[in-house]
């Protein structure tokens, strides 16, 4: 469940967003001045912030200058003053976008997937080095490594030591890498699955290395 914070001070405007956004199964947060708005994002790490310009105590300018010192978390400006300067001052002080009151829920919502998706994208952009143990994974150069040795793998057991790297000590079914590997959501009726960790293993173990795939009786498979 993604987490919204939301600082404004008009009690209207956070009863409207607040139960638009909790139908859609976002967690909404409140604060109704600046100040208070601050110390409420460093207490929950919001996903998400909707900031309005006008705020007692600090302005909301100042909170997103505050806010970008220490975090990216995506900010969407709330503001009644649409004219080019003070959407110009937003976007300057390290908001992603705006939104001129009044607004359909449809378009705040609209506008707060659309930088949800972007932030998301970006941190995958980001990773590209994935490591578990002495097992390293580069992929920007789809290289695997271990121990410094490199491994060659096929793009079918890379794709699938990618799976069992970003998610360690936790067990897999072989429908979930079934469907994370080969793109299915069902059944083939074959051992496919297991064929393909057991061809993983080998290589992974080629030097008397200790085995980091277990098998989990009855229920798939887990790196530990």
């Amino acid at each position: 469940m993604k987490k919204v914070l939301l600082i404004e001070d008009d009690s209207h405007v956070c009863s409207f967003v607040k139960k638009g956004l909790t139908e859609e199964g976002f967690l909404v947060e409140i604060s109704m001045n600046g100040k208070e708005g601050i110390q409420l994002f460093q207490q929950i790490n919001p996903d998400l912030i909707l900031l309005d310009i006008m705020l007692p105590e600090m302005s909301g300018l100042e909170v997103c200058s505050k806010i970008r010192e220490k975090s990216n978390v995506p900010i969407l400006m709330l503001t009644a003053l649409g004219t080019p300067e003070n959407v110009a001052l937003g976007l300057n002080t390290g908001a992603d976008d705006y939104l001129v009151k009044p607004f359909k829920f449809i378009e705040l919502l609209a506008r707060i997937r659309s930088l949800l998706r972007r932030t998301e994208f970006q941190l995958e952009q980001t990773i590209s080095l994935y490591e578990f143990q002495d097992v390293q994974i580069n992929d920007t150069s789809k290289t695997v490594s271990r121990g410094g040795l490199i491994i060659n793998l096929t793009s079918t057991e890379y794709r699938l030591l990618k799976v069992f790297v970003t998610n360690p000590n936790k067990v897999l079914s072989r429908m979930e890498l079934l469907e994370d590997v080969w793109g299915m959501n069902f059944d083939m009726g074959t051992n496919v699955v297991d064929v393909y960790v057991n061809y993983l293993r080998k290589k992974l173990e080629n030097h008397g290395e200790d085995r980091i795939i277990h098998t989990v009786i009855g229920m798939g498979y887990i790196l530990k």
